[in-house]
């Protein structure tokens, strides 16, 4: 391997210490396989990627990275780079059935692997929904009906119980804006349903199986940290005028409040039926108050900035591109400052903002693959960027206390198939093989270099 300097931190800066948490991050669905062993039922993006034109390249997770048979050698990858966390999550279609009855199998993979990352000293962050909701589920409604919330909090029960004492931390959903606004409102991910009045009721089903599912994992997993991981964004007005002013702050509400609002104030915005006239959720007695159960840890998933404007109808659209920022191989614009942005304003905005964890930042890149050397220096300038733009949140007065890489591999990018590439090791889909880009080298040196005592 090629000698690469460490990531560009620098020593007495707050993420530079021992006691701030570095990992990386992966999801079942993008990387996992077997879609089709050992009892693992049908989940709504196995049903998504067989539409056709759904997904890039009519691409599918059936394989993946086919981390579920080389998961042995996966371990030894992230215990090399010298992380303190690995952040995975549980296929809900691979560890019960249809009746709620345990998959053992599905369940012994994840003990190993749990138990392997213990025995390398790793930090466990499970996530317990990573966007693979059983396609049975789906059928009866999916997010949108309430009995999903219940299922989940069962789901949740069953995974708490068995891996009760294996994991570090337990986060119960992922970006559920995701979820309901892409899967529910647009039709870009799975269920690919396009119904506004669904979108609103699906994420406040989302969270109140969030909700229910903290109550179960207290009780069964009491050791362990209990969150949620929410994904947010940054708006910028296309123009100084009013309307695109207000344009950007509607953006803004959508992404970031419509989420945040309910789980730390326990209601909704008002502004987002603004922009959504009629689309309010079925509330029922208590579902607020569950919703806004305090946790342990908020995870903060952040990737870019949009530069919106009016759409002349009191709501917004994105802006044609400007050539003058940086963008990733996504089409996002590289705005580190954001990162800031967001953790202060939550630190403002929530007085019971609990401890943060960026659960996912990274890059998708057009990576040089040449001589067995894969260099990605766009990756490391924003990989050095954006946890400085932590630090600069700390100095602020946020308690942040870790960051995730996204993403440990090259993997599945949902509709985007296998074409863009967020890793930070390089995966060729053929072979499998597992190439360290420069930017892994980096971390691992950066992490090497951290450890050792300050003169």
């Amino acid at each position: 391997m090629p000698a690469v300097p460490a990531l560009n931190i620098p020593a007495n800066s707050a993420i530079a210490q021992p006691e701030f948490l570095m990992g990386v991050a992966t999801a079942s669905y993008q990387i996992e396989g077997a879609a089709d062993e050992d009892g693992r039922l049908q989940s709504i993006w196995d049903t998504y990627c067989d539409e056709p034109g759904r997904v890039l390249h009519g691409d599918t997770g059936d394989v993946a990275c086919d981390h579920y048979h080389r998961w042995e050698a996966d371990v030894d990858l992230i215990a090399g780079l010298g992380v303190d966390a690995y952040r995975l999550s549980i296929a809900w279609p691979r560890v019960m059935d249809e009746q709620g009855v345990p998959n053992a199998k599905g369940i012994n993979f994840y003990k190993k692997l749990l138990d392997a990352l213990k025995a390398k000293g790793v930090q466990t962050y499970v996530t317990l929904y990573h966007w693979d909701l059983p396609q049975h589920l789906q059928d009866r409604g999916g997010w949108a009906s309430r009995e999903t919330a219940y299922a989940f909090a069962a789901y949740a029960d069953l995974m708490s119980r068995e891996l009760a004492g294996k994991v570090t931390a337990w986060a119960t959903l992922n970006e559920p804006w995701c979820s309901a606004y892409l899967g529910y409102g647009i039709g870009r991910h799975a269920p690919g349903v396009t119904d506004l009045r669904q979108t609103t009721q699906a994420l406040h089903h989302l969270l109140l199986g969030h909700g229910l599912a903290l109550a179960k994992i207290r009780a069964n997993d009491p050791g362990a940290l209990r969150g949620i991981v929410c994904n947010t964004g940054v708006f910028g007005p296309q123009t100084d005028s009013a309307a695109d002013k207000d344009a950007a702050y509607l953006a803004y509400v959508q992404q970031n409040y419509w989420v945040f609002d309910p789980l730390m104030l326990g209601s909704y915005p008002k502004d987002m039926f603004r922009l959504w006239p009629g689309t309010e959720p079925l509330v029922l007695p208590g579902d607020m108050e569950t919703i806004s159960t305090p946790m342990d840890f908020l995870g903060i998933n952040y990737y870019f900035r949009t530069v919106v404007e009016t759409d002349g109808k009191g709501g917004y659209k994105e802006a044609p591109h400007s050539d003058k920022v940086e963008r990733t191989q996504m089409g996002w614009e590289v705005y580190p400052k954001g990162l800031t942005e967001i953790l202060v304003d939550f630190n403002a905005r929530y007085p019971d903002l609990p401890p943060i964890y960026i659960t996912e930042n990274g890059m998708a890149s057009d990576d040089s693959v040449s001589d067995g050397s894969v260099a990605d220096p766009q990756r490391i300038r924003f990989l050095e960027n954006h946890l400085m733009a932590v630090n600069d949140a700390i100095k602020a007065g946020v308690d942040v206390r870790g960051y995730f890489i996204w993403s440990l591999m090259d993997n599945f990018e949902w509709a985007y198939g296998y074409e863009r590439r967020f890793g930070i090791t390089h995966v060729d889909y053929t072979t499998q093989v597992r190439t360290p880009k420069h930017s892994s080298l980096a971390v691992q040196a950066f992490l090497q270099q951290r450890k050792r005592p300050q003169r």
